[in-house]
């Protein structure tokens, strides 16, 4: 295992770690109550959270067997599992996320380098497996904030902020529903234009930490602690993902 991968399990075990830590604290009300993503109850985020660890699983063994493994059977299969799982135990949840995380980290863990070369596919997008790390530790922190339990954007470590800001602000660049603006990261080299292509360089500039423009961006704040230039306020993105 090369040195950068090894970096990225670890990250997805600290954010697990994490994450379930959040989880064990809480009742079964409290797994039941409303998340902050529209329909779905704390219970639905953990669901999903060990369902995704199995699926990115499937594309694991995709990519060590070459034997085609999509992460769901169908759409409406992974809705389906996560609507039969939302409403159980706390301890319920938080043992199937932690099960689901352990055998995820073993898979990967025992991945020939090789196979992280190997071309998989989610929601019919092709892309190296090496990018199955990158894309677990995106869902754990970011849904460890859609569970509305005091895990702010503002805890998210420095190292998945660096890793999903250009990532998020590359895929606003060129969306015709997005308002033409330049991020301007704090104390970062590199700027991002986003909103519609084609068009001269906005005047209009949003200025702020990583932290708080990847929340903005995502969903994940309303741009509380941005500052803008060439508008009267910061503008309100399209949905991310």
């Amino acid at each position: 295992m090369d040195s950068e991968t090894a970096q990225r399990l670890a990250g997805i075990q600290e954010s697990t770690d994490r994450l379930l830590s959040t989880a064990a604290a809480l009742t079964d009300a409290e797994a039941a109550a409303p998340s902050r993503l529209p329909g779905w109850t704390r219970g639905h985020v953990l669901t999903h959270l060990a369902r995704n660890a199995d699926g990115f699983g499937n594309l694991l063994h995709w990519a060590r067997t070459g034997t085609r493994t999509p992460m769901y059977p169908s759409q409406a299969a992974r809705d389906e599992g996560i609507e039969a799982g939302a409403g159980r135990s706390a301890a319920e949840l938080t043992a199937d996320v932690r099960d689901t995380a352990a055998r995820f980290a073993r898979a990967a863990a025992g991945l020939p380098e090789a196979a992280w070369a190997a071309q998989v596919e989610r929601r019919g997008e092709p892309f190296p497996a090496r990018e199955i790390l990158r894309a677990r530790v995106s869902e754990l922190e970011f849904h460890h904030v859609d569970l509305g339990t005091g895990y702010p954007p503002d805890d998210w470590p420095a190292a998945f902020v660096a890793d999903a800001l250009p990532r998020v602000a590359r895929s606003f660049a060129g969306r015709p529903d997005m308002t033409a603006c330049r991020l301007v990261p704090d104390g970062w080299p590199d700027s991002f234009l986003v909103g519609p292509a084609g068009q001269d360089p906005p005047d209009l500039a949003v200025h702020g930490t990583p932290g708080r423009l990847l929340a903005w961006l995502s969903g994940r704040a309303d741009g509380t602690g941005l500052h803008v230039t060439g508008a009267a306020a910061v503008p309100v993105p399209p949905p991310w993902g």
